[in-house]
């Protein structure tokens, strides 16, 4: 056992059995501490902090049923729901035990005990100490964590008026076990709600599970989703949980939803109806817990009216709906988002003197941002690596200067060879006819676009 600095709390009324255990423990234990009467065992546990009680169970009100035992144990957990109780007495029996562990003993040992098992004993009960001390200093950590974030919504920055729409639904939703559904274009900060809405729910102990949909292929979805079975498929070496059974009790995020074929939505409404998934290989039922959140940044309603997303599905994931705006409907916010994301970068590349003119502020605010708060946040962060001032001028941002409407292809039609010509047009004149650029861009060989070229008379 390695020299730690132990502290162990000895309890008995019988001061030949303290004075053996003394001289028992003393080389494996820092502090030790002996007490007869029982009625100071509050004084002492509030006064110290012991990482393992032995406890007599009988002492002389009570000599032989245990019930003095039991009833100190339950105020010692009362005082320190951490602390690990080994309960000693010359009267056990099987009923006794299993009773005192249920009671939230650690274990249990018989009077006279044979010294090397009561070494064990000891040993085991550090280790579980070590574990349930960590364990607490991590939930700990995590709740400040929580509250640090949870200061009013500081995680998700925004004054405008829009925004404080999105935070009073947010307030009003994430006590319940709701279904939410998050609207928004890319880069708007959907999982920033996701994450708001989990940490103020009454989940926000348990988990929050995320998913991309859109990144998962259609054969490994319901493997990653619902899990699967040894031998279920070539690579299935193991037993593995899905997202949904690890999720269980959490919350599961489900981004990008709009993103699965009408086939695979058939499967997820049906585990949302039932609360209950199968893995794969397996027709062994799994009840599952979970607050369900999802996103999208597809018309979902179109998709609907297209046939390509289920409505029985929508009326499932959307009992509340949250519209996320875009950055250029929202533009009194990107000061204080450029504020922020400027003194993280600042940080993060130690250029902590460098700053932004109100010039610059304005070129920013005035950009529509097609890509959101993302768009604005690698803008700053490249800006803040490549200057070599110590401050931030508008030439320091390579912002586009075309409008939304001409960053997009108008459709006339539908012919994709009308499309591909247009798209192809579009790159060569966005490169000025370089032709390795634009088939770089394009996802195209040289060869290629000189054949697509030609055939479109370019």
């Amino acid at each position: 056992m390695s020299k730690k600095r132990i502290r162990v709390l000895i309890i008995d009324d019988n001061e030949d059995v303290l004075l053996a255990a003394k001289l028992l423990l003393k080389p494996h234990v820092d502090v030790i501490s002996i007490e007869k009467n029982p009625e100071n065992i509050p004084q002492l546990i509030k006064s110290e902090s012991y990482d393992v009680i032995f406890l007599d169970m009988n002492f002389t009100q009570d000599m032989t049923s245990g019930q003095e035992g039991f009833y100190w144990l339950n105020q010692i957990l009362q005082i320190d729901p951490a602390a690990v109780v080994i309960l000693i007495t010359a009267y056990g029996d099987i009923e006794t035990a299993v009773r005192a562990v249920k009671e939230g003993a650690t274990d249990f040992v018989l009077k006279p005990w044979q010294n090397e098992k009561f070494i064990a004993t000891l040993s085991s009960a550090l280790k579980l100490r070590e574990s349930k001390v960590e364990l607490q200093y991590l939930k700990s950590r995590q709740k400040q964590l929580n509250k640090d974030l949870d200061q009013k919504f500081s995680e998700i920055i925004g004054v405008s008026e829009c925004m404080q729409d999105v935070f009073n639904v947010i307030e009003k939703v994430a006590q319940t076990d709701a279904n939410v559904l998050i609207l928004g274009e890319n880069g708007t900060g959907k999982e920033l709600i996701a994450r708001a809405l989990h940490r103020r729910s009454k989940r926000a102990d348990e988990v929050f599970i995320g998913v991309d949909m859109g990144a998962i292929t259609s054969t490994l979805f319901e493997s990653e989703l619902f899990g699967h079975v040894r031998g279920a498929f070539t690579d299935a070496r193991e037993d593995r949980a899905g997202r949904f059974e690890v999720a269980n009790g959490g919350t599961l995020f489900l981004d990008e939803i709009g993103n699965v074929s009408t086939e695979l939505q058939a499967k997820l409404l049906t585990v949302l109806q039932n609360r209950e998934i199968s893995r794969v290989g397996s027709h062994k039922k799994i009840s599952i817990d979970i607050r369900l959140i999802c996103a999208t940044n597809h018309p979902i309603y179109d998709k609907v009216d297209n046939g390509n997303f289920r409505q029985d599905l929508l009326y499932r994931i959307n009992t509340v709906e949250i519209n996320l705006p875009p950055l250029r409907e929202r533009r009194e916010d990107i000061p204080l988002l450029v504020e922020h994301f400027l003194n993280v970068y600042k940080k993060k590349y130690e250029k902590n003197s460098l700053s932004i003119n109100g010039e610059t502020i304005k070129k920013l605010t005035n950009y529509n941002w097609p890509g959101n708060v993302r768009e604005l946040q690698h803008a700053i962060e490249r800006a803040v690596i490549m200057c070599d001032g110590e401050q931030l001028l508008p030439d320091d941002f390579l912002l586009s200067t075309k409008s939304r409407k001409d960053e997009t292809v108008s459709l006339e039609n539908y012919n994709l060879d009308e499309i591909e010509k247009k798209v192809i047009q579009k790159i060569l004149n966005k490169y000025s006819g370089n032709i390795t650029k634009a088939a770089r861009e394009l996802g195209l060989t040289r060869t290629s676009l000189y054949r697509r070229m030609e055939k479109y008379g370019l």
